[in-house]
């Protein structure tokens, strides 16, 4: 068995014991600690520039028993991760459920055989290796996920801002004609909003990732149907983009919908994502993006349908993860590939779904269902 010098904390009251299983861990390489109770175990552990990577801890002892220390342990930040062993001459099934309830990693009884508690060692620090590759992969992935999205997402609208900051900065007032200077601050602004649209989003995405939005929705959902008003909110605030490109944007709101629960604030930056995406991706010039709301059954659909590029069926499947492009190397297309998982997490804490048709090359359609309520749900939602 391997351990890479894997540091071990035996907290034990008895010490010919507690000796007996210190020699039993160093002779197989491991680096070991000891204490006598789970006060001392707790001198150890603050006395350590780096937390062990186990802990193999009796439970009846005085001052501070098992139990009491691991939940002392698993109350501490930068102590919560480490593997727990209860080691322990209780063999009553009771104690060991217990032991297992709080979360300890493994419980094994006294007498034991040297073996099975080097396998019961080997097998949770193995197991703890492999969650810490996982996360460092995962934390790898993040980084170079926000790294491609800075290098790629900031310096596209900083290009604007200081382009034309420097060009107006370069010429004598007297030359810019009002037209030219229209132009330079629309390209300032277009720059700036992009910004502040990258930075909103990633906000949102934080919130909605640590359970901060839940809590929102919570206090803050109303009951609502309005969804002209939301629609048409959102038409204006991305008519000049729009024009832009040569697209234009159709509101179709059915008459007499019932109203659903939700938090304004969240749905709109939910549809803006949507319409967002359907005016980036709508590559043609002259076509249509729509905004329609409608019933279906039980639910209040708030559909965006563009005739842009299309989906590839093969990545719908993929294409609500976080920082997720499709092809992002060949398209080089705008946004940090967060707008579609905002859209997902948004759309789940109104207790809702979204539904997406696609065809490659001809357009495509996300749909928001959420579900209808009555009047008295708006009392229930704030």
């Amino acid at each position: 068995m391997t351990n890479n010098k894997a540091t071990i904390l035996v907290v034990e009251d008895d010490l010919n014991l507690m000796h007996g299983i210190r020699d039993i861990l160093e002779l197989d390489g491991y680096n070991v600690l000891t204490a006598t109770n789970g006060l001392a175990g707790l001198e150890v552990l603050r006395e350590q520039p780096v937390p062990p990577d186990l802990i193999v801890s009796d439970i009846m002892m005085p001052h501070m028993n098992g139990y009491d220390f691991f939940n002392t342990v698993r109350g501490i930040d930068s102590w919560v991760a480490i593997p727990f062993i209860f080691l322990t001459a209780k063999g009553d099934r009771d104690d060991i459920r217990r032991g297992k309830l709080m979360g300890a990693e493994d419980y094994v009884v006294k007498p034991f055989d040297a073996e099975d508690l080097l396998i019961a060692v080997y097998a949770k620090l193995d197991r703890k290796k492999q969650l810490d590759n996982a996360w460092q992969s995962e934390m790898t992935d993040i980084k170079h996920n926000i790294l491609t999205i800075l290098n790629h997402e900031m310096r596209t609208p900083l290009t604007y801002v200081v382009a034309y900051a420097d060009m107006l900065m370069n010429r004598n007032a007297n030359d810019v004609s009002a037209d030219d200077m229209r132009g330079f601050l629309r390209g300032i602004n277009a720059g700036a909003n992009r910004l502040r649209r990258l930075v909103e989003n990633f906000i949102l995405l934080v919130d909605l990732e640590t359970g901060q939005a839940e809590e929102t929705f919570g206090w803050r959902s109303t009951y609502t149907t309005k969804y002209e008003d939301i629609f048409n909110r959102i038409v204006k605030k991305y008519m000049d983009i729009a024009l832009e490109n040569r697209i234009t944007l159709c509101v179709q709101v059915d008459d007499d919908l019932p109203g659903v629960v939700a938090d304004i604030n969240y749905l709109t930056a939910s549809l803006e994502c949507l319409v967002d995406n359907a005016i980036k991706f709508s590559t043609k010039p002259d076509t249509t993006v729509t905004l329609h709301a409608y019933a279906e059954g039980e639910y209040v659909c708030l559909a965006v349908e563009d005739h842009g590029r299309g989906i590839p069926q093969h990545e719908l499947k993929n294409i609500f993860e976080n920082f997720y492009q499709i092809n992002r190397e060949k398209y080089e297309d705008q946004g940090a590939g967060s707008g579609l998982a905002i859209v997902n997490n948004i759309v789940r804490i109104h207790g809702g779904s979204i539904s997406v048709e696609s065809i490659f090359g001809q357009g495509s359609t996300f749909v928001i269902h959420l579900p209808i309520a009555d009047n008295t749900g708006a009392d229930q939602a704030g």
